[in-house]
């Protein structure tokens, strides 16, 4: 990885926490570090995020943004550990990625992994996953799931009418998410699903 920019550095070097946008590409958020595999212009540091972000010390981020990035990686569960490790205690981090029934997914040849409602249980104690239980030893890495939300694509008129009620069926709690997975999701494809996490330390 590379620090192009300085204020990273400096931040970094006199102890305050900073913000990271994975997989930035051209857009930025406000008051994050913006963080891609490519020098575009705005990139801050340049990771590759199979790789680990070595120049990045343990407890040192506030809080993490990542939006149709990880279904990229290789090295997922290298990843996790990485953003357990660089995170402060109690750190938000929240992920986008594309739901399992995505029927776009599986156009991207870059695409290697899919995502669902159990996937992120895999880092939580099996005690702390709602609904039925996976296993919890792949990894020691843990996070607590803040929350869960599955999204709809509205690009007719009549998914613009339809996916409000939808999305607030869906998402009542993860028992009615439970059913849509395992019941509705090739009926009713979902767009993509979002994670908010918290490292457990």
């Amino acid at each position: 990885m590379k620090i192009v920019n300085q204020v990273v550095l400096q931040a970094l070097g006199s102890n305050t926490q900073i913000k990271l946008h994975l997989g930035s590409g051209k857009s930025h958020l406000e008051g994050y570090f913006s963080v891609d595999l490519v020098e575009l212009p705005g990139v801050d540091i340049v990771a590759n995020l199979n790789e680990p972000l070595d120049q990045i010390p343990d407890n040192s981020v506030d809080a993490i943004h990542t939006r149709h990035t990880l279904e990229h990686i290789d090295n997922f569960m290298g990843l996790m550990a990485e953003l357990h490790r660089i995170c402060r205690p109690g750190a938000e981090i929240k992920i986008i990625v594309p739901h399992f029934s995505n029927p776009f997914f599986y156009s991207d040849p870059t695409h290697v992994r899919y995502f669902g409602l159990y996937t992120m249980h895999y880092f939580m104690d099996e005690v702390e996953q709602p609904g039925r239980k996976v296993p919890a030893f792949y990894t020691p890495t843990r996070f607590s799931l803040v929350s869960t939300r599955i999204d709809f694509y509205r690009t007719s008129l009549f998914d613009r009418l339809l996916v409000p009620f939808l999305r607030v069926a869906v998402n009542f709690n993860f028992a009615t998410q439970a059913i849509y997975e395992r019941r509705w999701a090739w009926l009713w494809t979902a767009w993509q699903i979002h994670y908010v996490l918290r490292p457990v330390k």
